[in-house]
């Protein structure tokens, strides 16, 4: 990937995700607008002022200092990393025809409860909790994707609500939507034996007895307990 200053390659890890999100300086601000409509935050992004953070300096090069805490928190919110950890210098060259994975993650909430799934890994060893995702194919939706594993992973009805955030996932690299969804109806059961374990509602605040804390993404602890604190 060539800039319009000449520099070949991502410079920060920023401009990275942008390009895994296949969105120019235009889009991703309009989608930033957006995302902080929807989120209530006070933070705002110009095409100009990306354009310096994505470059992680100024146009004569001089450091761009600290970035505004209200620009910072809204670019965190919607990729779930530190404004540090996105600003850093990336060194990885771009890919060229490589799209990465992308999976709609469901958070299904019912009252304090919120479901999750056991996945069966390669050895007994490898089964590990999270919420329920599908793959989402080329043209599909991700909040129809989320609605619809759930119901085919644990016959749980649900609506999606609105989009949480979306991420890279730290740790597989897919990009992953994630989608909060109300429960309508039905039991948690576990319908795909193939993949999982079980299925099962757990308390929000027992949520870390199934998964670490530090793997879910921020903004999905948060709405979580947003929705606690309203139901206390």
């Amino acid at each position: 990937m060539r800039d319009a200053d000449g520099t070949a390659g991502p410079r920060t890890l920023l401009e990275q995700m942008l390009w895994e999100r296949r969105q120019t300086y235009e889009e991703f601000v309009e989608f930033a607008e957006g995302f902080a409509r929807e989120h209530g935050e006070p933070g705002t992004l110009s095409v100009r002022h990306l354009a310096r953070l994505v470059a992680g300096a100024h146009p004569d090069g001089r450091p761009l200092g600290p970035v505004r805490p209200a620009t910072a928190r809204l670019l965190e919110r919607i990729f779930g990393l530190s404004i540090s950890e996105l600003l850093a210098p990336h060194n990885r060259p771009a890919p060229t025809q490589i799209q990465p994975l992308r999976v709609a993650v469901a958070v299904v909430v019912r009252g304090d409860d919120v479901l999750i799934v056991c996945r069966r890994g390669d050895d007994a060893a490898g089964i590990s909790w999270q919420f329920p995702a599908g793959v989402v194919k080329p043209g599909s939706q991700p909040a129809v994707v989320a609605v619809h594993e759930t119901l085919a992973e644990t016959g749980v009805h649900c609506i999606a609500r609105h989009k949480i955030g979306e991420r890279l996932h730290p740790t597989t690299g897919v990009l992953c939507d994630y989608i909060l969804c109300d429960y309508v109806a039905g039991e948690a059961q576990n319908l795909d034996v193939v993949e999982n374990v079980a299925a099962t509602w757990v308390s929000h605040v027992n949520l870390a007895r199934f998964i670490p804390l530090m793997q879910v993404y921020g903004p999905v602890l948060q709405t979580l307990d947003e929705r606690l604190q309203a139901h206390t």
